[in-house]
């Protein structure tokens, strides 16, 4: 298909927030790919912030970084995880980059003195980026509206779709919307009014749901089909159900493959791509349910209560175990219990991973993580900061520099084994001092990294501000700390790693960005299997 002939698909949502929108987005970009079809899924975000690189963890969750360094919604890390496309900043959108660059042209007298406004000028620039072929050329492209309808900050984003839609030919677009069907236990029922009110006020802005999926805690009789299909105005074969999954998330495309969704987008945008095998997703279901080993991994954070803090961390780790045909329990560890009441609960512990984060909060506790996986030669994988604290840890209890610490925690430290470079700290704005997206790393082959890897060259993924201080390199080395992975641009430790103990990796970077459920990090693939067998 030439790209122009591009058809869209626009997901939105209502009743409530978190129900799967960006999930089944994911989903049914697989299932498109299986098909023979290039897809390409955007994240339209209403909020009125640039990008959350700025936000708490609580409120959005974590920070999903591209290689083009781009900070972006974790839905985008759901789009890479599912299909193929190579995202990039013009696939996630917030209604304060639209206003920003409305207004920076308003500035520049782009617009000849004409009144600025919300329709045309803010829907105009959703609309080309909705259409933009910057990012990846596609024959479906996939864009999903977060927030739920009914929300006032939404509205230009559903108007821009709605003129958008009326600008093509009726079988180029297609409009899905997902809602939810609560289980009210005292009536025994699933309530449909809630969907029925949702796709009322969709239909009041100018836009018919073509296929509507419907989340659910039980089974969607057919005669709940027919009275969804008959007061959304949805053909019965477009009331898709869709049930939470047993297992895990990697469920899905086989869920919606059962219900005949693919066929559906086929048919209404007038495609003839054959059906294909969806062993891949079989494979990746079968080693879930039904794997040969088990090991537990404790990740020690400071937002180990709220599980989309660290998302891509914990899918990557699923990744593993399916590469490893093991089930992987995760304990989540608060590192501040381990400064109160010690490291008695690492004991049962066949691995310890210490993820990326900022600010001093628990530090204390996640370098006695450390130590005792290094002490007691438990697999240890550190990420992002979770490679500052070994430094620290390292240099603290074996290269005897008593008060090592990051410059981050103590600006006085004697020993600021990691620190900030001089040309990050002339970087004033806020985040703008981060080192951001892809750099290189030249492994070295005597490493376990280079072992995972199987490469000598490669690219990975940063979000951080402070980096390995080369000065205290010679003096860390000389007690045993092999610098296994260097940025060759900026001679930059990218790894380290203790070359005595059976698997100790700690990375700059946030491999977590590049794993898929059937393709495995191989420094997680590689993590899981140290555990494996540490065990034995």
């Amino acid at each position: 298909m030439s790209k122009n002939n591009t058809k869209y698909i626009f997901v939105t949502g209502g009743v409530v927030s978190s129900l799967g929108k960006g999930l089944t987005s994911a989903a049914l970009g697989a299932l498109l790919e299986q098909r023979g079809l290039t897809v390409r899924i955007q994240k339209f975000d209403p909020y009125l912030n640039v990008d959350p690189g700025t936000m708490s963890p609580f409120q959005h969750g974590e920070v999903y970084v591209l290689d083009d360094g781009a900070e972006t919604d974790l839905d985008l890390g759901h789009y890479e995880r599912f299909t193929s496309g190579k995202l990039s900043r013009l696939n996630n959108l917030t209604s304060g980059q639209v206003y920003e660059k409305v207004l920076q042209k308003e500035r520049r007298g782009d617009y000849l003195g004409a009144t600025i406004q919300v329709i045309p000028h803010i829907t105009n620039e959703i609309k080309d980026r909705i259409a933009s072929d910057a990012c990846e050329p596609a024959d479906i492209v996939i864009t999903e509206l977060g927030g739920t309808i009914g929300d006032i900050e939404g509205l230009p984003f559903l108007e821009a779709m709605r003129q958008f839609a009326l600008e093509k030919d009726p079988d180029d677009v297609i409009f899905l919307h997902c809602t939810l069907l609560p289980y009210l236990k005292a009536a025994g029922e699933l309530k449909t009014k809630p969907s029925q009110q949702s796709v009322a006020k969709l239909r009041e802005i100018g836009i018919q749901p073509d296929i509507l999926v419907c989340r659910s805690e039980q089974p969607i009789s057919n005669d709940l089909r027919k009275k969804l299909s008959l007061f959304c105005n949805v053909p019965i074969k477009a009331v898709i159900e869709e049930c939470d999954v047993e297992t895990s998330i990697y469920e899905l495309p086989l869920a919606l493959k059962s219900e005949k969704v693919d066929d559906l987008v086929i048919e209404m945008l007038n495609l003839d791509n054959p059906d294909n095998s969806m062993q891949i997703w079989v494979d990746v279901v079968r080693r879930l349910k039904a794997p040969s080993h088990k090991v537990e991994i404790g990740v020690v954070g400071k937002y180990i209560e709220l599980q989309d803090a660290y998302k891509s961390v914990y899918e990557s780790i699923t990744h593993a175990g399916i590469a490893n045909d093991c089930s992987v329990r995760v304990q989540r560890i608060d590192a501040e219990d381990l400064e109160t009441e010690g490291t008695e609960i690492l004991k049962s512990l066949d691995g310890i991973l210490i993820p990326g984060g900022f600010g001093d909060r628990g530090i204390e506790g996640k370098i006695l993580a450390a130590q005792y996986a290094r002490e007691n030669h438990i697999p240890y994988l550190g990420l992002c900061l979770g490679m500052q604290i070994a430094v620290i840890e390292f240099a603290r209890n074996v290269a005897g520099l008593k008060e090592a610490n990051s410059a981050e925690f103590n600006a006085d430290t004697p020993h600021p084994v990691i620190h900030i470079m001089e040309e990050q700290k002339a970087l004033k704005t806020k985040g703008g001092n981060m080192r951001l997206g892809a750099y290189d790393c030249t492994l070295a082959k005597d490493s376990f990294s280079y072992h995972a890897y199987e490469s000598e060259t490669i690219s990975e993924r940063h979000r951080h501000r402070y980096e390995f201080n080369n000065d205290y390199r010679e003096a860390l080395s000389e007690k045993g700390l092999r610098f296994a992975g260097i940025n060759p641009e900026k001679d930059l430790i990218e790894i380290i790693e203790m070359p005595e103990h059976p698997w100790f990796v700690a990375v700059q970077f946030h491999p977590e960005f590049k794993s898929k459920p059937h393709s495995a990090h191989p420094l997680f693939a590689n993590f899981i299997a140290s555990t494996l067998k540490y065990k034995q």
